[in-house]
Parts: C-alpha cells; sequence; structure tokens
C-alpha cells in the first residue's frame, strides 16, 4: 500500500514537472532564433573573406584565422579599445559614487525624507529617454553657436565660442556625461534594493557601539552590497565596451576629433558599413570573448574577495 502512494506521488511529480519544461520552451526558442543562432553565423562569417570593392562582390572565400591576424595587428583597434576604457570610467566613476550616496540618503531612515518617491522618479527619468535624442541634445546644446556659448559670452566670461566638439576632453567627457546622466538612476535604485535587504538590527548595534555614519557606511553597508556592485560593475563594463549610439550621434560617426572618441563598435559598425562581413565578423567574435574574460575576471575577483 505504501509502495503504491509512493509511485503515485512520483508519476504526479513527473506530470507537473513537465509543465515547467513547456513553459520553457518559447524561452529557448526566442534565444535560438535571435541570439544562438546569429551567434553561430557570426562565427562562421568571421573564418571567410567577404567585402565589396565598389560594385564587385569578393568572396565568400574561406580564409581561416586572416581576418583575426589582420585586426589583433592593426593599431587601430588598441587606439579605439583605449578610447573606449577612457569613457567608459569617465562616467562609472562618477556614477558609481553618486548613486552609493543617493542610495544610502533615500534608504536612511533617520532623515525621513519626504517626497522621497517623487525624487526617485526624477532620477530615473533620464534612463527612459532614448540614448539617440539625447545625443541630439547634447549636440544641440553644446555647439558652437549653441545656447551653452551663448549664455557664456552674454556674461562676458569667454569672447569667443568653445568649440566643445573639436577638442579630445571636452567630447569624450559630453560623451562621458551624458552616460552617467543615463545610467545613475538605474545604478542608484539597484543599490537601493540591496541597501533596503540589509537587517537594520545591524545599523542599531554599530550604533549603539558609537560607530559613526561613515564607519557604518563602509564596514557594514559596502561589504554586504559587494554582490549588487559585482552586478552593477559587471554590466556597466559590457555596456561600456558596447558603447556606439551616444558618441557615434555626437560625432556623426566620426570619432572626431581624430578619432580619440571612436569606440570598438563604432570601428564594427564601419566593417558592416562598407559591406566587410568577415572582418566584421572576427572583430564581433574578438569582443564576445574580451567582454566574457573581463566579466569572468571581475566576478572571481569579487568573489573571492567576499569570502575572504
Amino acid at each position: 500500500m505504501t509502495k503504491t502512494s509512493g509511485n503515485r506521488k512520483k508519476s504526479k511529480c513527473v506530470k507537473y514537472t513537465k509543465w515547467g519544461y513547456i513553459f520553457l520552451i518559447p524561452f529557448f526558442l526566442t534565444y535560438t532564433i535571435f541570439s544562438f543562432i546569429p551567434l553561430v553565423t557570426t562565427i562562421y562569417n568571421s573564418f571567410f573573406e567577404n567585402y565589396m570593392l565598389g560594385l564587385q562582390q569578393i568572396g565568400p572565400r574561406f580564409v581561416g584565422l586572416d581576418n583575426y591576424k589582420a585586426i589583433i595587428s592593426n593599431g587601430d583597434m588598441v587606439a579605439y579599445a583605449k578610447n573606449t576604457i577612457i569613457m567608459w570610467l569617465m562616467g562609472f566613476i562618477p556614477q558609481i559614487i553618486v548613486s552609493l550616496l543617493l542610495a544610502a540618503w533615500f534608504t536612511d531612515i533617520r532623515l525621513r525624507l519626504k517626497a522621497a518617491g517623487f525624487f526617485k522618479t526624477v532620477i530615473y527619468l533620464p534612463n527612459l529617454i532614448m540614448a539617440s535624442a539625447f545625443a541630439m541634445l547634447f549636440y544641440s546644446i553644446f555647439s558652437d553657436q549653441g545656447p551653452v556659448n551663448q549664455i557664456l559670452m552674454n556674461a562676458g566670461i569667454i569672447e569667443q565660442p568653445i568649440r566643445f566638439l573639436s577638442n579630445v576632453w571636452t567630447t569624450r567627457g559630453l560623451v562621458a556625461l551624458m552616460n552617467f546622466m543615463m545610467w545613475f538612476g538605474n545604478t542608484t535604485i539597484l543599490l537601493m534594493a540591496g541597501m533596503m535587504g540589509i537587517d537594520t538590527a545591524l545599523f542599531e548595534a554599530a550604533q549603539v557601539d558609537g560607530a559613526k555614519p561613515f564607519q557604518t557606511f563602509t564596514k557594514i553597508t559596502l561589504p554586504l552590497l559587494k554582490p549588487i556592485l559585482m552586478y552593477v560593475l559587471i554590466t556597466s563594463m559590457i555596456g561600456g565596451i558596447q558603447m556606439f549610439d551616444v558618441p557615434q550621434i555626437l560625432t556623426d560617426g566620426s570619432g572626431a576629433p581624430n578619432n580619440t572618441s571612436m569606440t570598438l563598435i563604432m570601428y564594427l559598425n564601419k566593417h558592416l558599413y562598407s559591406k566587410n562581413y568577415g572582418m566584421a565578423g572576427a572583430l564581433s567574435v574578438i569582443l564576445f570573448i574580451v567582454t566574457g574574460i573581463l566579466s569572468l575576471a571581475v566576478y572571481k575577483s569579487l568573489a573571492a574577495q567576499r569570502k575572504a
């Protein structure tokens, strides 16, 4: 009798379990069609010479690793990788600092902030604006005859317009500023969620022991936020490597001045625009591998620190 009831329970579990797999089918179908097949196709095309020379189609002709060798031996990729890292860091460092301060401020029970929901909505709103629209707005504001130059000249601060988009560091700074403004709200919400998950008894105990707010933040909040910080760092780094729309629109795809704001994805887009699919595929695979290695390295290092 016991064996029979056990078999019935087991059979019921199996029947219920199969529905879980059935509900997963749409996800796997979507992933296969829109992610896996394009990934395999890109890797396949990276081993072929396939481009347009005027109106003449060259290839597809199998060339093995020649596309990879050409990209790695080309110094342009290193320069564009440097540009990408610099502009990402210029935006990410202030982003994480400001987000940590805002998250600590909004989650501090002692402050009892009024209209906190309104302020959270306001700081998140830039994240909802399309990057292309944001870039066009900045392009208009900081152009040679834009409002910023007009205000500075009318105030007597400058005599000639500042050419923001003709200077290396002002152009990079504008790209970093836009990325900061678009993403600091999202980062703040994530960090707030992490801080609200920390047991308040720890803060109360620290307060009883006479710990100052800065000590509480560095000794309790930050260590317990490492999983969220790990997620923010990895996702932000992946987004930084994929930086494209803002500098593309701001510099009209030229990476001006002198390719100092040209990113890796803008470099990839050049190959796609010229229909050099083999080189574009090889560059995509290299970026995929680099992103995976960097993400794994960051995850391992932060996980090791957490265990320690």
